[in-house]
Parts: structure tokens; C-alpha cells; sequence
């Protein structure tokens, strides 16, 4: 099963982030991103409301009861064990983190689920590597630059890495040319004023831009 959730985040290069929408809502986000071609989304945790933990969870059930292998749901800004466990609970299939904790990274992959810490520097992304981490993803990505990517996959091609912040369809593809093997993609797609507007139709225009753009890069 974690070695499907893999395939298909390589297959599919780009999820869907979910953040700092209320619950309830999260399930129109996925039923428009899955009209417009998305096939990973990434729910987050608020750290700045554990309250708000179990509610995420709850998110992440239900979205992942709907549509099981049509669409992998996985738990985003994942920052200990305890959270990790709480999404596998949940059904996530990947955790997502800001951070390199290689007990996260560790527990993450002892439940089965596809690990992808965050890390910015040469020395974060072979500590996130060498702990077992399937992907690394690359943050704040559109501040560091296409220059930065390119410099940084030099020596370390060989592990697989994830664009994550101010990607856009304007952009998307320059940063899987450079070298990244998939991206997340935030508020230019699950954008919050469009949701709260009941705008969804507008997530999924920007699912199909964002795809079509993604498919004019080359293979990573």
C-alpha cells in the first residue's frame, strides 16, 4: 500500500494544500479538486489549536471514506509522533512536515505511510534522506529560487524532492524542469475567499491549469 502511495505521488506531481479551511467545508475542497484532476490532498493541523487536532482528523476520515484509492488524503504541518498517529487513524496515506524530526520520519514510515519532511538546506534534506524519508520537500520554494533547486540538486540528485510555497500554474513547471519531482500547491488553489464565497467552481479551473501546466514539464 505505501509503495502505491508513492507510485501515485510520482505519477500525479501535484497535491492539493489544504489549510486553514473549517471542516465542514473540506469536503466540497476535495469533491471540486477531484472534478478538476487532483488525486493527493494534504490536510493540515493548526498547531496554533490542539483543540482543533480531532477535528482535522475527522476531516481526513471522511474525505479519505469517500474516495479511498481515487484520491490520497494525507495529514500536512505534522510536527510530532502523536500527530502522525492520529492521521494514520484518521486514513491518512502521507504526512507532510515543516520540519525534519526524524521520530516523526521513523514512526511515519512504521505505519505504513509515505513520509515527506520539509527542509531547506543541503544538510536538512540528506538528514531528512538518510532517516528514510521518501521525499523532501523544498521550503518557502518560490524565496529560495529556481538558481537555489538547481544548485542544491547538483550533489544530491538522488533524493527526490518536493516544491512547497508560491508554486502556481505560472510557475509550477520551471520548478519540475529544474529537478523536483512533484509539488504543493496552497492558497493560489484551495484558496480561502473562493471557498467562503462557495466559489469552488474556481478550484477546479485552477486543478485543470495547474495539471496541464505540470504536464508540459519535462520528467524528472
Amino acid at each position: 500500500m505505501r509503495e502505491q502511495a508513492i507510485h501515485l505521488i510520482e505519477q500525479e506531481r501535484i497535491i492539493a494544500i489544504v489549510r486553514g479551511i473549517e471542516a465542514d467545508k473540506c469536503l466540497q475542497v476535495a469533491d471540486a479538486l477531484y472534478v478538476g484532476g487532483i488525486r493527493l490532498m494534504e490536510v493540515t493541523f493548526n498547531q496554533k489549536e490542539p483543540e482543533s487536532f480531532s477535528v482535522t482528523s475527522n476531516a481526513i476520515a471522511e474525505i479519505s471514506g469517500k474516495y479511498k484509492d481515487s484520491m490520497l488524503v494525507g495529514a500536512g504541518t505534522v510536527t510530532t509522533v502523536e500527530q502522525a498517529e492520529l492521521a494514520a487513524q484518521a486514513g491518512a496515506r502521507f504526512i507532510i512536515s515543516p520540519n525534519v524530526n526524524t521520530d516523526v520520519i521513523r514512526r511515519t514510515l512504521e505505519l505504513g505511510m509515505v513520509s515527506m519532511p520539509g527542509a531547506m538546506t543541503p544538510t536538512e534534506i540528506l538528514t531528512a534522506h538518510l532517516a528514510g524519508a521518501d521525499f523532501v520537500k523544498i521550503f518557502p520554494v518560490r524565496e529560495l529560487g529556481i538558481s537555489y533547486i538547481k544548485a542544491v540538486r547538483a550533489p544530491i540528485s538522488h533524493v527526490k524532492l518536493m516544491a512547497v510555497g508560491g508554486v502556481n500554474e505560472g510557475n509550477v513547471a520551471d520548478f519540475l524542469n529544474a529537478g523536483m519531482c512533484g509539488a504543493g500547491v496552497g492558497g493560489n488553489l484551495a484558496n480561502r475567499s473562493w471557498i467562503e464565497a462557495g466559489e469552488f467552481d474556481k478550484i477546479t479551473q485552477t486543478a485543470r491549469a495547474l495539471l496541464s501546466a505540470a504536464r508540459t514539464a519535462q520528467a524528472s
